[in-house]
């Protein structure tokens, strides 16, 4: 079974060796996105609210481009910077993920490059 890469000018375009999607059979894996507007390439935000805001805009433009959307994702994984920012952060992913049933997540904290506060990956089923 073949991997088909997603690509969308919509999302911030990879730095190193992954793509921003990639699709084999019926699975939709979305890359870690940050808060990187699509257009300039600068980070959208210095707040965490603002950063998951963006994180998660990109995260849709990637699933779109893949023929999902939120509703699809099954599993979405958030990387903090800080503890402290968990409520925060909490608040914007409850505004944006609506839809029941809820996708699992699991929330780990890590070093993300300087200014950078959150990233979020999702993993989707398609059909």
């Amino acid at each position: 079974m073949a991997k088909t890469e997603i690509r969308t000018p919509n999302a911030p375009t990879p730095v190193a060796s992954f793509s921003q999607g990639v699709i084999k059979g019926n699975v939709l894996q979305v890359a870690g996105q940050v808060a990187f507007d699509p257009a300039t390439g600068e980070i959208v935000g210095e707040t965490v609210a603002e950063q998951t805001r963006q994180a998660l805009r990109n995260v849709a433009a990637v699933l779109e481009a893949g023929g999902a959307s939120m509703d699809d994702v099954v599993m979405m994984r958030v990387y903090l910077t800080d503890t402290s920012q968990f409520g925060e952060m909490n608040e914007v992913y409850n505004e944006v993920v609506t839809q029941q049933p809820f996708p699992a997540r699991t929330t780990v904290y890590v070093g993300l490059p300087a200014g950078l506060l959150v990233e979020i990956d999702a993993l989707a089923v398609l059909g």
